[in-house]
């Protein structure tokens, strides 16, 4: 019995992380400035979950307790990289939690939209926004790595940011109408 408990406890955890990750990637996002930190801090914040998940009390959205530990790895990482003072005031990082507790739906809807959206555009498209966006390369990097030039990076990324709100809205349309 025992093994069966562990085991349906960590389908849990899994189900809720699932769900509740995008907004945590995404309040983490708000408040710490680099992908790479981003990336980071929201993989602390997974640790933190599954080592505490015993902690969480099932009365309360689980989302909200996983942006109550995003809170404190983000002020451990911002006292990592040296900064004395934190740019978020207590009280502010309570109200962005707050806001993305009651937003997770729609992020979440939002989210899988971008992710279809990604995947029909066209291979270098999706190798430039890697590059800007998740390597962080400049756009003069992201020029010579696909032998263009900065200002053609320029344009081509602003077009495909377009592209990706306008078929994001669709993509929410459709879903709102079925």
């Amino acid at each position: 019995m025992k093994h069966e408990d562990e085991i349906r406890r960590r389908e849990t955890l899994a189900r809720l992380w699932l769900e509740a990750e995008p907004s945590v990637r995404a309040f983490v996002g708000v408040t710490v400035s680099g992908f790479q930190d981003v990336q980071d801090v929201v993989q602390q914040v997974a640790l933190t979950v599954a080592r505490r998940f015993e902690e969480y009390d099932e009365a309360r959205p689980f989302l909200a307790w996983a942006l109550w530990l995003a809170k404190s790895r983000i002020a451990d990482h911002h006292r990592k990289r040296g900064r004395e003072k934190v740019v978020f005031s207590d009280a502010l990082m309570d109200q962005l939690a707050e806001g993305f507790v009651e937003r997770q739906p729609e992020r979440s809807a939002r989210q899988e939209a971008l992710e279809r959206c990604l995947a029909r555009l066209p291979e270098k498209s999706r190798q430039m926004l890697q590059l800007r966006y998740e390597n962080e390369s400049s756009v003069e990097q992201v020029a010579r790595t696909v032998e263009s030039t900065a200002a053609s990076v320029r344009v081509m990324l602003f077009r495909i940011r377009n592209l990706l709100a306008d078929c994001i809205q669709k993509e929410l349309s459709k879903e709102a109408s079925s």
